[in-house]
């Protein structure tokens, strides 16, 4: 997807986060994120949308420590997350195509991986902010979800520390049926390895609206289909969270 797209997306979503969570009060519980009310979820994401602006407006080269979460609640809290919100679109919005600074996944520049990298961290925690609030949550589309799943297995899942392996080697097919898309990932006792494509036969099939994969893969919601052998369904749901630790995450 281009830049400006991602950009206009994390736009987009940012506020619906701040609405949802709003609308739902600071003190409610998020389904989707077992032990944390809103006021962690609110105070997470604005923490991160922090942490990317760093990079890109101050042309950090090199890895650069969060500045941690904030001690702020209710309305100071909201006002708080949308200021953060709001820098970071208009950074990523009037940074230059050539902007130089650090970055933890494979992306044509920079500014490209932290346009996708938080369009998609806040679009996952607007759901997470809708979940608490009730109802029908905010619609995706489908080559944005593709996009994000192509982010999860071909980036994170393709780095050292993915923790979804076998002992034995086997193929997990991710098929989204509203699409032509689907992947074929390797599993084995080293880090996934990710191809787009019907290239082995599978041991397990993952199959759903692009859409629903997109959230399953992230474990916000059961996968829609499963075929063949479950336990690889629930390796997936048991090893492949994506946790925020510092360094360590990256």
């Amino acid at each position: 997807m281009e830049t400006a797209q991602l950009i206009a997306i994390l736009d987009t979503e940012g506020q619906l986060l701040a609405t949802a969570a709003e609308e739902a009060g600071t003190e409610t519980k998020v389904p989707t994120c077992p032990g944390w009310q809103v006021r962690d979820l609110v105070r997470h994401t604005g923490m991160v949308h922090r942490w990317a602006t760093a990079f890109v407006a101050e042309r950090h080269t090199s890895y650069h420590p969060d500045e941690g979460l904030p001690d702020l609640d209710g309305t100071e809290l909201m006002t708080w997350f949308r200021e953060g919100h709001r820098r970071l679109v208009d950074t990523l919005a009037g940074a230059p195509a050539d902007v130089d600074c650090w970055s933890f996944l494979p992306a044509p520049s920079p500014l490209a991986f932290w346009a996708r990298r938080q369009a998609h961290e806040t679009t996952v925690h607007r759901y997470d902010a809708e979940s608490a609030l009730g109802g029908t949550p905010s619609p995706i589309a489908v080559d944005f979800a593709i996009d994000g799943i192509d982010e999860l297995l071909f980036g994170f899942h393709a780095r050292k520390k993915s923790a979804v392996r076998t002992e034995v080697p086997r193929v997990l097919r991710v098929r989204a049926e509203d699409t032509d898309a689907v992947w074929t990932v390797r599993l084995s006792p080293e880090p996934p390895i990710s191809e787009r494509g019907e290239l082995a036969d599978a041991d397990c099939e993952l199959m759903g609206p692009a859409a629903d994969l997109y959230l399953s893969l992230w474990n916000r919601r059961p996968f829609s289909g499963v075929t063949g052998d479950p336990a690889l369904a629930t390796l997936w749901r048991e090893t492949s969270a994506i946790t925020w630790s510092g360094p360590a995450r990256r």
